[in-house]
């Protein structure tokens, strides 16, 4: 039997495939687009038994290819520019493959994991998997809201495991090839170890320099949740991935310059001595970001307690410190 992974050389995806690989599974079947080459770098220390790309892998499923074969679906494949204009493209994408492979699974009766998306909530105060607190500002956050509307509404005739993974800010190795698009801790690690200070945004809606909060959580806790789906294919739902603590940007452009600085026997130092000694500077809020941007992120954790993940969560100053020691073993 073969796990299936789609978006396996992205940035959660190749993390998904090295998770399986270390539980002794190579039956690994890596989906994914490789118009952008180096994304191949992901899966270079990874062993697969095959990569297709996505078009020819949706082909093939819909001939029946993989018919009895399949243990298991982690869907993670999606375009992820929460810029992108080409709302049929983003549509197509992420919303059509999605449904496509949620019928697949269902008809075949194989477990099926998937990316969601906190972008679903938008801006609003509240965070917690319900309809009512749903309010997409983008076409990226609709095509994953509408995945799991439609998700929703199949739910009391599902024949297979289910579970849509709402990520929050997730952070980690392997995302490199994402380039604008990776975490502002891998922003801000090559920006320090480039220019000696870091860069964030000035104050918006209503929030000082640097303190607008997110959610952050590290890819390595992602992985773990992933994998404790897999190991209890009676659990389905919808549930935020999180920590269920909003942290400031501040708050990880510190823990990014103190663990470069401690790497070189360095001191650390305080927010307040960063900005001043101009470690930590601001720079103006984006327009084109001005009605499209949550300021504040807080996963409501409780659905995914419930349904038996009882694990401790990163926060920022531990995972951010793991991360930055990985990057600063692989640029030497």
């Amino acid at each position: 039997m073969y796990y299936v992974v789609t978006g396996a050389a992205g940035f959660i995806g190749s993390n998904l495939v090295k998770a399986l690989n270390e539980r002794g599974e190579s039956n690994i079947i890596a989906v994914d687009n490789l118009r952008h080459a180096d994304k191949f770098m992901n899966l270079a220390d990874c062993d697969i038994a095959d990569y297709m790309d996505k078009d020819s892998f949706f082909g093939k499923l819909g001939d029946g290819f993989f018919d009895g074969l399949l243990a298991a679906v982690l869907h993670q494949g999606a375009c992820s520019n929460t810029m992108e204009s080409d709302g049929r493209y983003m549509m197509e994408n992420n919303y059509r493959y999605s449904l496509e492979l949620l019928n697949y699974c269902q008809n075949e009766e194989i477990p099926l994991l998937y990316a969601s998306s906190a972008s679903v909530y938008g801006a609003g105060p509240v965070f917690k998997e319900n309809r009512k607190y749903e309010s997409p500002l983008n076409v990226y956050a609709y095509s994953k809201f509408l995945f799991d509307q439609v998700v929703r509404r199949r739910w009391d005739r599902r024949t297979a495991q289910v579970v849509g993974l709402r990520y929050f800010n997730v952070y980690g190795a392997r995302e490199a090839h994402k380039g604008r698009m990776a975490s502002v801790a891998y922003h801000f690690f090559n920006q320090y170890r480039a220019d000696g200070y870091v860069k964030l945004f000035e104050g918006c809606d209503g929030y000082a320099h640097g303190e607008q909060l997110r959610d952050f959580v590290s890819v390595e806790d992602v992985v773990r949740v992933n994998m404790h789906f897999l190991d209890h294919p009676g659990k389905s739902g919808i549930f935020n991935l999180g920590t269920g603590k909003a942290q400031s940007f501040n708050d990880v452009a510190v823990a990014t310059v103190n663990t470069v600085r401690a790497s070189q026997g360095e001191t650390s130092l305080t927010p307040e001595e960063m900005r001043q000694q101009q470690l930590i500077r601001y720079i103006p809020f984006p327009e084109q970001l001005k009605g499209k941007y949550q300021s504040h992120t807080q996963a409501d954790m409780s659905a995914l307690r419930t349904a038996g993940y009882a694990e401790p969560f990163f926060n920022v100053e531990q995972g951010v410190a793991r991360y930055v020691t990985y990057l600063l073993g692989a640029s030497t």
